[in-house]
């Protein structure tokens, strides 16, 4: 499998296997412990489907901003555009664009190791600026999922024009409300990430990406630090 689907989908695997284990050892109410980890279950998986498809969406942001998630595969690839930048992950590289001055200005660096785990800064600028990964919420239901004190409910929704599952989850750790289309892909998203509240609902999703999904911005300045680059 293509360096970018298989960094993203192990650690979604790694979240489930850890929830199907664990789950009924966490709470003293085996019943109350098995639908959570099913419940989280559910959403991760769907979220690592979403993984395997071809796909754009777009969000609405506070204060009239817009985020993207393009995916494609064969090879598999992935673009996450937010206010002020975007990252680009390919299996050639990993592109980091900065879009605030007058000129874009991007930054290659060797894509991921197959097989490796995600390292917490691949997408860190993106949580910072406003566009929360489908990584960063299978993580924030994996941790509910283990708190004993967490308060979960689930609820149904329609996402611009698509159904999806959503939880809303009050812990001692983050209090947040997510929902994932049936597709998988992340349908909205409210509450902190690393201290910063977030907020963000998909406005459009279509089945197709455009061929130039996963270029640098047009007249961009592009600096190569791969190995053997310029």
């Amino acid at each position: 499998m293509p360096a970018a689907s298989t960094t993203l989908r192990m650690l979604a695997v790694s979240v489930i296997a850890s929830l199907t284990v664990t789950g009924c050892q966490t709470f003293e109410d085996a019943g109350v412990a098995m639908g959570r980890s099913e419940l989280v279950n559910d959403l991760a998986a769907r979220l690592d489907r979403a993984l395997e498809l071809t796909y754009s969406a777009d969000y609405q942001l506070p204060g009239g901003q817009s985020a993207a998630i393009v995916q494609a595969q064969d090879p598999a690839r992935s673009a996450y555009t937010y206010p002020g930048g975007r990252l680009t992950v390919t299996p050639e590289a990993v592109t980091r664009c900065t879009t605030t001055g007058a000129r874009p200005q991007c930054t290659l660096v060797a894509p991921p190791t197959p097989g490796s785990k995600p390292t917490v800064t691949l997408f860190g600028e993106a949580n910072q600026q406003g566009l929360v990964t489908p990584p960063v919420v299978i993580g924030l239901l994996s941790a509910a999922a283990l708190d004993p004190q967490a308060v979960i409910k689930q609820s149904d929704t329609t996402v611009a024009g698509h159904h999806a599952a959503c939880v809303e989850v009050q812990s001692s750790s983050s209090d947040f409300t997510a929902c994932v289309t049936t597709e998988g892909v992340l349908g909205s998203f409210t509450g902190p990430v690393d201290g910063k509240p977030m907020e963000l609902a998909l406005s459009r999703y279509s089945a197709t990406v455009d061929k130039d999904a996963f270029d640098p911005p047009a007249g961009a300045g592009v600096v190569d630090r791969r190995p053997g680059g310029s």
